[in-house]
């Protein structure tokens, strides 16, 4: 169905793609694999026309097959042209749905433009086929659907929506550019499923684009490796996963926490590169006895905090005279304790009401009922003195580093900030050596003090904000969904930092995320909510291994990739 030789893409005088050649067989999925940056995305937009203005294909031919035996060439055709292939003949679902739907557009409306556009019908015929398509994608009830605007669904939702669209067309090869990062993992699960049923059932040919080996293991048939802008590896799913030749795939894999053990740090791909990584069990892994041991330890203690019956409520509907006439409570008789040196998981789905209790906990939301005591303080009960103290020794690292960094602020600024008004600092000089410490113990170089948020990576605004969360010298850090937007090579990175830095400045985590083996991993205790309530909670191994709820079962059956 199409093949591509020698796609070579530069962004000015800056290659970032090179001598790229693949093919794509009628009712293959192909999965190309890589961290951000490495330019997978942009042999995607390539292929559909849609690089941005700064980038030009610099050679490279491809044949897409259209209408039998006739074949057009992507990279040699006008704009014109190329929108005449684009939707009817190749479609593309892109990685975030909030941002590739029109905000101000109802869903049905959306999905009925692209429908008449590519069909040719009329309005009700083009609104009888995208019902089928609503239907076609599993989305509860498509009569409602069709008239909702993209805010008012689910993640989830949001990427079936994006799906029917790209299906409007009835294209023969579908790019799926990594459609599943920011899902949690069991709707993750629901839309790889969706993906491979709907590529069988139409002969469709699938192009999967991811950084994560574990995910797109579920789904292709064939890998491609690309690092830096290079193929380094292709072949067989099965052979490649199994027995990966280059250390780049080889770290890709290993970098993912591990199931069946607890090592004392993550291999990352830094590791294979430089030769030191290992793919067999030689890692050195924590000693079980000593694992209860410490344990034993840590709850033997008073604890830090204490949650009982917590409820938090949000106000969703108010009357003309502002009286409160409904509400929607997010979390609902919450009791637990976090001790001293102890790394708490706490796991469930989106709206769960995780992110929330972290919030209430930090106070940076109120509990409507129960009680926050933080060494035997209510935190309602708190004067401004304490509550000062309270919010220098209890930190939070938000998801989005990017949306938490002032974008005018360098970080040299961001991170002096705190020191001075907290009195950490007497001077900015001080402050200047003291910041230039704490980006030196979160591996970041000296330069980043002068430079803005948008100048790093995403592992490196995360290290940022961590730095900054440490500029106060905590006792407690609330990690909210800190590492699920990063690749995994930099989420094994930043998963070891947080590690050290707990055993180094004697620090307690709250560590929330959907993904459950990143929390088995770094959790001494998990508890997972579901709905807004504590469904079930323990040890860390001991829940993974005896999951006593149905719920649990099945987050622990979504993790991707199990058997790699």
């Amino acid at each position: 169905m199409l093949r591509v030789d020698g796609l070579t893409v530069a962004f000015g005088s800056h290659t970032v793609l090179n001598d790229l050649s693949f093919d794509l067989s009628k009712g293959e999925s192909l999965g190309i694999v890589g961290e951000s940056g490495s330019g997978k995305s942009i042999a995607a937009l390539s292929l559909m026309g849609l690089l941005p203005p700064t980038a030009s294909i610099v050679a490279g031919t491809s044949a897409l097959s259209i209408e039998g035996s006739k074949s057009v060439n992507l990279f040699d055709i006008t704009p014109k042209e190329h929108r005449m292939v684009r939707g009817k003949h190749m479609a593309m679902i892109f990685q975030e749905p909030m941002t590739s739907l029109n905000p101000s557009m109802r869903c049905g409306k959306q999905v009925m433009e692209a429908i008449t556009l590519h069909q040719k019908v009329k309005a009700n015929a083009a609104y009888e086929k995208c019902l089928s398509l609503f239907a076609e994608m599993q989305l509860p009830d498509p009569n409602t659907v069709i008239n909702k605007y993209p805010h008012q669904l689910s993640g989830g939702q949001k990427q079936r929506v994006m799906i029917a669209m790209a299906l409007a067309g009835n294209p023969s090869i579908l790019i799926a550019d990594e459609p599943t990062t920011a899902l949690d993992v069991t709707i993750q699960q629901e839309i790889l499923g969706l993906l491979k049923q709907i590529t069988q059932q139409r002969g469709m040919g699938l192009i999967f684009i991811s950084h994560d080996l574990g995910v797109i293991s579920q789904i292709s048939q064939r890998l491609l490796v690309i690092k830096n802008g290079m193929l380094v590896e292709q072949g067989s799913a099965k052979e490649l996963l199994t027995h990966p030749g280059h250390p780049y795939s080889q770290g890709l894999i290993a970098c993912r926490p591990p199931l069946n053990a607890r090592p004392v740090r993550l291999q990352t791909v830094e590791d294979f590169i430089s030769g030191n990584g290992t793919t067999t069990e030689k890692f050195e892994a924590i000693d079980h006895g000593e694992w209860v041991k410490k344990n034993q330890s840590i709850y033997s203690q008073e604890p830090l905090f204490s949650i009982k019956n917590v409820d938090v409520e949000y106000v969703t509907k108010r009357n003309l005279w502002g009286k409160i006439r409904e509400k929607n409570q997010a979390v609902a008789s919450m009791s637990f304790n976090l001790y001293p040196g102890e790394t708490l998981g706490l796991v469930g789905e989106s709206g769960c009401g995780k992110t929330t209790l972290g919030r209430a906990i930090v106070n940076l939301v109120n509990h409507s009922k129960g009680s926050i005591t933080y060494k035997g303080k209510e935190l309602g009960t708190m004067s401004a003195k304490e509550l000062a103290e309270f919010r220098r020794e209890v930190q939070i690292v938000f998801q989005d580093p990017f949306s938490s960094l002032n974008p005018r602020h360098t970080i040299g600024e961001t991170i002096t900030e705190p020191l001075l008004v907290h009195g950490f600092a007497s001077n900015a000089m001080q402050a200047k050596k003291m910041a230039l410490s704490l980006l030196d113990q979160v591996s970041l170089p000296a330069d980043s003090y002068f430079r803005y948020p948008h100048e790093f990576s995403g592992g490196q605004r995360q290290r940022v904000v961590i730095a900054r969360a440490l500029t106060l010298s905590p006792k407690v850090i609330v990690c909210d969904e800190m590492v699920s937007a990063l690749d995994v090579s930099v989420q094994a990175q930043i998963l070891n930092l947080m590690n050290s830095l707990k055993e180094e400045l004697g620090l307690t985590y709250l560590f929330i995320s959907h993904d459950l083996s990143v929390v088995k991993y770094m959790s001494n205790r998990m508890l997972v909510m579901q709905n807004g309530r504590l469904i079930e909670y323990g040890s860390s191994d001991e829940l993974y291994n005896n999951p006593r709820s149905e719920y649990t079962k099945r987050l622990i059956e979504a993790i991707p990739g199990k058997t790699i």
